[in-house]
C-alpha cells in the first residue's frame, strides 16, 4: 500500500503563502502587503491587499510617500487587513484568524479587534518600534487578540504561471 506523501505544506505555510500571493496584486510601488482571513476550521474566508478603495483610480490617486499628506498615498490606501475584513460577505468573523505579511498598524488593529478576529499571524514586523505598532500590540493585548510571528520553514515554494 502506498503511503501519503510527507512533504506537503503546513496550514501556516499555505495561508501565509496565500497572503503573500495576494500582496502581489498591490500596485503600490513601495509596499505590497497581503492578508488572508481563515476560519477556525482552516477555511479561507477573505483575502485583501493594500490599494485604493473601489472607484478611486490607481492612475489618478498618488502613490508618493513624501510631501503634503494630501498628495501622498497615506490618506487614500486601504491596508490589506482592512480590505480583507471589508471584502468578507459571509457574516461574522468572530473567532477567526488573519495571516498578514506585515504587522498591522493601529487602525487595522482596531478593525481586527472589532470584527472578532482572535489571532494575527504576521510575517514581518519592520515597524515594531513605531508608536502605531506599539499601540496595535497594546490594544490587542488588552482585548485578548493573540499575535505571533510566522515561523519560516526555510522551504521555497514556487508557482509557475
Amino acid at each position: 500500500m502506498t503511503q501519503k506523501r510527507q512533504d506537503y505544506i503546513s496550514w501556516d505555510e499555505y495561508f501565509m503563502g496565500v497572503a503573500q500571493l495576494a500582496g502581489f496584486r498591490s500596485k503600490d510601488p513601495n509596499s505590497q502587503v497581503g492578508a488572508c482571513i481563515v476560519s477556525g476550521d482552516n477555511k479561507i474566508l477573505s483575502i485583501g491587499y493594500n490599494g485604493f478603495p473601489v472607484g478611486c483610480s490607481d492612475e489618478e490617486f498618488p502613490w508618493n510617500r513624501e510631501g503634503d499628506p494630501y498628495d501622498s498615498k497615506y490618506f487614500y490606501v486601504t491596508h490589506a487587513e482592512l480590505n480583507a475584513i471589508l471584502n468578507y460577505r459571509g457574516g461574522s468573523l468572530e473567532g477567526s484568524k488573519v495571516y498578514v505579511t506585515l504587522f498591522p498598524c493601529n487602525e487595522c488593529a482596531k478593525a481586527i479587534i472589532q470584527s472578532g478576529i482572535k489571532e494575527v499571524i504576521y510575517r514581518f514586523d519592520k515597524y515594531a518600534d513605531t508608536s502605531a505598532v506599539k499601540a496595535s500590540k497594546r490594544m490587542m493585548d488588552a482585548s485578548g487578540v493573540h499575535y505571533r510571528q510566522y515561523q519560516e520553514s526555510g522551504r521555497t515554494i514556487g508557482i509557475e504561471l
